[in-house]
């Protein structure tokens, strides 16, 4: 997969029992739900949404139906790339912001999906102001398993 990878992002102990494809809401959870200023809530009867400065960069439902679906914030030069893809379609109403709606999460391993999400949460963050960027800290970086 080409994009960007993060040197340094240590997953907690909560994530070793994860599946090799896919991720679910629990998993999604582990992986972001401690990142700086980072807040979830259920939004349109059973999507749970992942925010930061209250702008969302990640929904799945929450009861895993649709297929685990997930959706995210993307690069803008990536979007085009990424929803050629089989398994990622634009985001229905959200497309237009350049986020993705992975339709078929276990096409892709739960390692792409974690890069997905990591990148989704910077790019948002990337907008909020610099005194609220300043007062979460420092960004989560990624640390490919070996």
């Amino acid at each position: 997969m080409r994009g960007t990878i993060h040197a340094g992002f240590q997953r907690g102990t909560d994530m070793t029992s994860k599946q090799a494809h896919g991720l679910t809401a629990i998993q999604l959870d582990a992986l972001c739900g401690k990142w700086p200023g980072v807040t979830r809530d259920i939004k349109w009867g059973a999507d749970l949404v992942f925010s930061v400065g209250g702008k969302m960069f990640a929904v799945t439902p929450s009861d895993g139906s649709e297929g685990g679906r997930l959706s995210c914030k993307v690069a803008d030069e990536r979007f085009l790339e990424l929803t050629d893809q089989p398994g990622v379609i634009p985001a229905p109403y959200m497309a237009r912001a350049h986020w993705i709606s992975i339709t078929e999460p276990r096409r892709f391993s739960t390692a792409e999906l974690e890069m997905f999400i990591l990148d989704a949460y910077i790019l948002v963050r990337a907008k909020l102001t610099k005194k609220l960027q300043a007062q979460l800290g420092e960004l989560p970086t990624w640390k490919a398993k070996k």
